[in-house]
């Protein structure tokens, strides 16, 4: 099976596993889904350092402005990347908190890059009808990022340092004003002085 295909195959059966599901699971059925999906070797909800130190992929996507482009041009402050779709349902749920947190300023670069095989006019029209303006949007529709980072999970965030080396990763939704993400971003400050 060619990358893409068996990413689209992975990432769907992922989702009916650990995410992408619109319905509240109670914590009992969050632990047997995250247990469920460690022994299909879809990673569990949450931080994962096991990357650490990995520089950003070459993936080549489609910036805001429609060009080619790498999120290697954009070393010089942290980075996070959030990579999500418009068909996920946490994704669309964590959204609004990655649209606040890329208003905040500061020494972190906030961005999202859309997951969507459609066209990216698609993709700009359902964030202008959601009025999820003023996050910094990319484009992948070949997955090419997601296969790089052997993303199974969508949606995914990464945090990059100053120099372009992943400090961790997460899997799954999370609210992104919310105190686990504050403790996680403050790794951000550390990643910017380091």
């Amino acid at each position: 099976m060619e990358l893409p295909v068996r990413l689209i195959v992975l990432l769907l059966a992922a989702a009916a596993v650990a995410g992408c599901d619109t319905q509240k699971a109670s914590e009992q059925q969050g632990a047997e889904a995250n247990a469920s999906a460690a022994a299909q070797g879809v990673p569990a909800k949450g931080v994962d350092r096991s990357h650490k130190g990995a520089s950003i992929p070459d993936a080549m996507l489609t910036d805001p402005d429609g060009d080619p482009g790498q999120l290697a041009e954009l070393e010089g402050k942290p980075l996070l990347v959030n990579l999500w779709a418009t068909w996920c349902g946490p994704c669309v749920k964590e959204l609004p908190t990655l649209v606040a947190l890329s208003k905040r300023g500061g020494d972190l670069n906030v961005i999202a890059v859309s997951q969507d095989m459609g066209e990216r006019t698609t993709v700009d029209a359902w964030l202008t009808d959601k009025k999820l303006d003023g996050l910094e949007v990319w484009h992948d529709p070949k997955m090419s990022l997601a296969g790089a980072l052997d993303v199974q999970v969508l949606p995914s965030t990464i945090l990059y340092d100053a120099t372009g080396k992943e400090v961790w990763r997460y899997t799954g939704e999370l609210d992104w004003s919310g105190p686990e993400a504050a403790k996680l971003l403050a790794e951000a400050t550390a990643a910017a002085k380091g």
